[in-house]
């Protein structure tokens, strides 16, 4: 077999090329900072623009000869000048005319003893001649060491320096990416691009991105928390690309914690596993969560294996979760160290973002001169979102906004207002494509093929399914992306490119009852349930609001759902969390009479009482006051039976219980608890120890769940001594049968992280303005 032409660390003919041409002139600035550092590993500083006497960058100290060093050889001490020179335009060359000011500033700068060597970097060409030309007039400013490196340089070392395009990780999507990854990594890379160009290319590293490699390359995990819009996805997305580069990692997007557990493979050590919104998408899915608590074992075995796991999800959301992830039987997800809020800001990150988003969209040049005395203020709104500086910088999402200071404010701080608007004013064809895309769910497959229900959206929002078509390509880019979704990468279609399109437009079909309708009619309930809201006033997330006429369409998509999953634990999940969180009592009263067998099946519920769902059911349900007394005396001896034959103690502490038990029937529980427990626990430690197979854990690890359970009972007799005596046994007997199978176990070595290097530090303000060229062509 013939190797692929691109095996090989840098495989492509002729040098590479980073377009660095496209970036403004504070980011290359930072881009000549991060080379610096990471090709010499001295500690170099960059100077704030208002007050640089004339050097961007200096460095002070003895040099620290590199073992390897590029560009550079035997350098004296310092002091030393680094200055940046940019151009906008591509194959360009320097002429040393234009650094006639820079020699004179050299010149001052040598008689007040801070310049003894002199490096220029450049992202144009410099000629031999130029070269020699710009070396002699340094020196004879009195400079003893003169460097020019220029954009080929530049070029050459972020192609041979991987450590550096960990912390500039823009150059992925600058350049030719075959000059710097092998032929696996390339063809994952450019798969990952295909949706990723866009945000590289304005990507800006920020501390959080920081944290959040130093969390993944230290630990093999990291957790991105933040509001909707602030860049967590992108973080994530980029890390990817990074572990792609700087570990050798194969790429999985998964949907969730199974599908991570499904494509973890302990023979490739070498996987990076990304899950967006790993709680839920727009509210907390306690599935969702409960598919986490159930498979987290084998998620911290992956990562102790070499696997490395990023997981995203909103902050509201995973305040939620967090109560049933059992953070104490896993502590790894409860350390700061891995834990990063992507939400935080300094004030020159924000405008470097701002900068980037307006730099590289759409906006003609007179609009970007009229934002620019007003980007300033765009940056330091508060909220600040990512996502709507990035809309700022795109005429579909600016139609009518106001180019002055407080129509901008407004626009940065209240996006969902202005996106609603825009819906409004679309073209019948363009609210029929996003109606479909949102219909759809995750992802309304390509080529189009509509089906009779999507006929009739199209027909009655007055479109034509030619002008769909049309319309989905238009939108593209800016209200939707095209791609696999993670559950399924051998399917393409569109769908929202940010989740807070996506509910901005579910707002908008709550205005008009006959849309509503529309999408009802049209999804399947697995789509449906988690986006719909049946009373409870509910205002977070791409919640529709369903109005009481239609109660009765939903019920019908409920019974459908029983139906069918019957014998499909998730699918169960999902409707009865619509049923626990999203109906209002009025709903439930029509549901429990149209579904009497429904209510009876949930009180068949089984351990574990912290994963399992119905009883959230019930508990509503008996809060509507719809719990008839054969139901409750049902469910007392349900949860009787289980509290020592499991033994599950989550009805001692889970929010349900204190709803579905009064006082009498938890002391009576607890009693029975203390007088069954003593003869029943040999048998069942039996079982525990039985079922253990030492392939998949340790027996530690594995006996986790029974210590929880009984630590939870153990609190419930804080105040009765007899009660807590049983459980101390039962601790100790477990703990035996621990120790007795303990030397079957050979644990697995950690992986090994390599060690973090020196990241940049927080530049200082800027007195030059970076919006000063934001206007030129």
């Amino acid at each position: 077999m013939t190797d692929h032409p691109r095996k090989g660390t840098v495989a492509a003919p002729g040098s590479p090329d980073f377009a660095l041409h496209t970036l403004g002139w504070r980011a290359f600035q930072d881009l000549c900072a991060a080379v610096l550092r990471e090709v010499w590993a001295q500690s170099v500083h960059t100077f704030a623009d208002s007050n640089d006497g004339g050097r961007d960058g200096a460095f002070y100290g003895t040099w620290q000869q590199p073992p390897d060093p590029i560009g550079v050889q035997d350098l004296p001490d310092g002091p030393f000048v680094l200055q940046c020179k940019h151009t906008k335009k591509a194959d360009t060359t320097l002429t040393p005319s234009e650094l006639s000011d820079e020699f004179a500033k050299a010149q001052a700068l040598v008689d007040r003893g801070l310049c003894g060597s002199y490096v220029l970097l450049t992202n144009a060409r410099v000629s031999g001649t130029s070269e020699a030309t710009i070396r002699q007039q340094l020196r004879d400013a009195g400079v003893g060491h003169v460097h020019v490196l220029d954009g080929q340089w530049i070029c050459d070392t972020i192609a041979g320096c991987q450590r550096l395009r960990t912390f500039v990780p823009r150059v992925y999507g600058l350049g030719d990416l075959s000059q710097i990854l092998d032929e696996r990594a390339y063809d994952q890379a450019q798969a990952l691009l295909g949706h990723l160009r866009d945000e590289l290319a304005a990507f800006v590293v920020t501390d959080a991105y920081r944290r959040a490699f130093q969390a993944v390359e230290e630990h093999g995990f990291v957790l991105l928390l933040g509001e909707p819009g602030v860049g967590k996805s992108v973080i994530a997305e980029t890390l990817a690309m990074t572990a792609l580069d700087a570990w050798g990692c194969l790429t999985v997007k998964a949907p969730d914690a199974a599908g991570l557990v499904r494509h973890w493979n302990p023979h490739e050590p070498s996987q990076f596993f990304w899950i967006d919104d790993a709680f839920g998408s727009v509210r907390h899915e306690r599935h969702i969560t409960d598919n986490w608590a159930r498979h987290m074992r084998e998620v911290m075995t992956a990562v102790r294996g070499g696997a490395k796991v990023v997981l995203t999800s909103r902050d509201y959301i995973y305040r939620d979760a967090r109560r049933y992830l059992k953070e104490y039987a896993y502590p790894l997800i409860n350390e700061q160290r891995v834990v990063v809020d992507a939400a935080l800001f300094s004030p020159e990150e924000r405008r470097q973002i701002v900068y980037n988003h307006i730099k590289l969209g759409d906006q003609p040049r007179q609009v970007r001169s009229s934002l620019k005395p007003h980007l300033r203020e765009a940056a330091d709104a508060e909220p600040f979102y990512p996502e709507a500086a990035r809309r700022l910088g795109l005429q579909a999402f600016t139609r009518g906004l106001h180019l002055n200071g407080r129509g901008i404010a407004d626009f940065m701080t209240r996006p969902s207002d202005y996106l609603r608007a825009i819906y409004d004013e679309l073209e019948p064809d363009e609210k029929s494509a996003l109606a479909l895309t949102y219909q759809a769910g995750e992802c309304l497959l390509s080529p189009l093929d509509l089906d009779p229900d999507q006929q009739e959206v199209v027909t009655r929002l007055g479109a034509t399914i030619a002008g769909v078509s049309r319309a989905l390509q238009t939108l593209t880019g800016t209200f939707l992306t095209i791609g696999s979704p993670p559950s399924n990468d051998t399917i393409t279609g569109w769908s929202f490119r940010h989740p807070t399109l996506q509910e901005a437009f579910a707002a908008f079909l709550a205005a008009d009852p006959n849309l509503i309708k529309i999408v009802l009619s049209g999804q399947n309930w697995r789509t449906i349930l988690p986006r719909i809201d049946c009373g409870t006033g509910e205002q977070t997330g791409t919640l529709l609001r369903v109005p009481p006429p239609l109660y009765p369409s939903v019920i019908d998509i409920l019974r459908t759902a029983d139906q069918e999953t019957r014998e499909d634990w998730a699918g169960q999940m999902i409707w009865h969390e619509f049923l626990a969180s999203r109906c209002s009592d009025e709903f439930l009263t029509l549901y429990a009479q149209a579904q009497p067998d429904a209510v009876i099946h949930m009180t068949w519920f089984t351990s574990f009482l912290n994963v399992v769902d119905e009883p959230r059911v019930l508990a509503r349900l008996q809060q509507a006051g719809l719990i008839e007394p054969g139901h409750h005396q049902l469910i007392v001896e349900r949860v009787t039976k289980l509290a020592v034959e499991s033994p599950d103690a989550g009805w001692t502490w889970l929010p349900e219980w204190k709803v579905l038990l009064t006082d009498t029937e938890r002391e009576q529980l607890l009693s029975h608890v203390k007088q069954q427990l003593p003869s029943r626990f040999d048998h069942i430690r039996q079982d525990w120890r039985n079922n253990y197979n030492p392939d998949e854990t340790d027996p530690h690890t594995y006996f986790d769940e029974l210590e929880i359970e009984l630590n939870s009972y153990q609190k419930a007799f804080a105040e009765d001594t007899d009660g807590a005596s049983v459980i101390e046994d039962a601790l100790n007997k477990m703990n035996e049968t621990i120790w007795a199978i303990d030397d079957e176990y050979v644990p697995q070595d950690p992986h090994a992280a390599a060690p973090h290097g020196q990241s940049a530090p927080a530049d200082a303000p800027h007195g030059r303005s970076i919006f000063e060229d934001i206007d030129d062509d």
